[in-house]
Parts: structure tokens; sequence; C-alpha cells
């Protein structure tokens, strides 16, 4: 298994990068597998993360499982609040 998470390199906001920062740094920790899609080289790579989500109303990060849709940070932050990690990466 090897996740996909679709983040952006060029960022304003803080927020964004501290949230990249706290997957990143948490799937390392757990030593998870996982490809980086920087969504900021191509318009179509963010096009292709809108479309995989079905939202078009989105920032990264945005996390997959193969082409499984796991959720965005917040969904992240409360998966790992409520020890349900697995569960939000479809871990088996």
């Amino acid at each position: 298994m090897v996740l996909t998470i679709y983040y952006t390199s060029v960022s304003g906001s803080r927020e964004v990068k501290q949230q990249q920062q706290a997957i990143f740094q948490y799937l390392d920790s757990m030593k998870i597998k996982y490809n980086l899609i920087d969504v900021a080289a191509s318009n179509d790579l963010k096009e292709e993360m809108y479309r995989k989500t079905g939202k078009t109303e989105i920032m990264p990060p945005q996390i997959f499982n193969g082409d499984i849709y796991c959720g965005d940070y917040s969904m992240f932050f409360d998966a790992v609040e409520d020890m349900k990690v697995k569960e939000f990466f479809q871990i088996k």
C-alpha cells in the first residue's frame, strides 16, 4: 500500500503548509509509504485532484489510498484524535 497525497509546494497560506507538514511527519513516523503530487507543478494535476475527489472547492492536502479518496487534513486530524487512522487510510 502506498498513499498518494496531493499537495502544493507554492502556498501563501501558513496553515496549508503546516497541515501538509503534519501529514508528512505522521506518515514518516509510522513508516507509511506515500507519493507526493504537487498541484502547483501543473494545472492538469490540480484538475486531476478535483476530478478524483469529486469536488472543485478544495485545497491541498488531499489524501488517497490507490483510487480511494481518504480525505483532507481535517478528516485526517479527526482520525488521529479518534485513534482511527487505519480506517481513515483504509489500511487492512
